[in-house]
């Protein structure tokens, strides 16, 4: 008698991180539960873009949980605040939204117990990425301990697993990664600070890092840029 394959819930937030390692998800053998998190970001197209990818790599269901985040404010994102344009800011920049992966994480996990899951992927990374600490190995690792701590199938001996399985590649790799899987990148989005007529801006840290990403892999860029990055 063959496995039957494991439910996983996949952190999908619409951009090309979350895309790719919801379809490595796919390809280990898992059934795909979607978590999307409307949580007012400045950059709500991702919304759209996350039920397109969900629907792509055949989701049995997808959740848009709303979580406004603004009002608590403190990021670029969810706040009156500019997002920066000039380049890849030093240190922790201010689109950093507050605990974010914390929060979503729980959110994941909560809907993961429910479910009888126990695996929970999220596209976080360490290399090109904009120094967020929530995206570090080490957040990672206490997640998956505190999950085990804090749930009853964990201290009943049901662990789950925090997959992070982009945690060590370069955008490149990860653009070569979509291409390999057979993504559509193109169904992604990255800009933080949406251009007029629904374009990535080209200028902001997430715009720079996805273009350089591309070309640094050598895969022409599917994305629509006001401004070439």
């Amino acid at each position: 008698m063959t496995d039957q394959p494991t439910l996983a819930v996949a952190l999908v937030s619409g951009g090309l991180d979350s895309m790719v390692s919801a379809g490595l998800a796919r390809e280990a053998g898992h059934r795909l539960l979607a978590l999307s998190i409307d949580y007012n970001q400045r950059h709500r197209l991702e919304l759209a873009a996350a039920r397109r990818i969900a629907a792509a790599l055949g989701a049995e269901r997808h959740i848009v949980l709303p979580l406004d985040l603004s009002a608590f404010g403190g990021s670029a994102l969810t706040d009156d605040i500019d997002v920066p344009k000039t380049g890849v800011e030093e240190g922790i920049p201010v689109t950093y939204v507050p605990a974010r992966n914390t929060i979503f994480l729980s959110l994941a996990l909560g809907w993961a117990e429910a479910a009888g899951a126990r695996d929970i992927y999220i596209g976080v990374n360490a290399l090109d990425y904009s120094g967020y600490p929530d995206c570090r190995p080490e957040f990672i690792q206490g997640f998956e301990k505190l999950a085990e701590l804090a749930t009853k199938a964990g201290v009943e001996g049901e662990p789950f697993r925090v997959r992070a399985p982009l945690q060590n590649m370069t955008k490149a790799d990860i653009a070569r990664e979509a291409a390999r899987l057979g993504l559509d990148a193109g169904m992604s989005w990255s800009c933080y600070d949406p251009a007029p007529g629904g374009v990535h801006c080209g200028l902001c840290d997430s715009c720079r890092l996805r273009a350089k990403g591309f070309a640094e892999a050598g895969l022409a860029d599917p994305t629509v840029y006001a401004t070439q990055p």
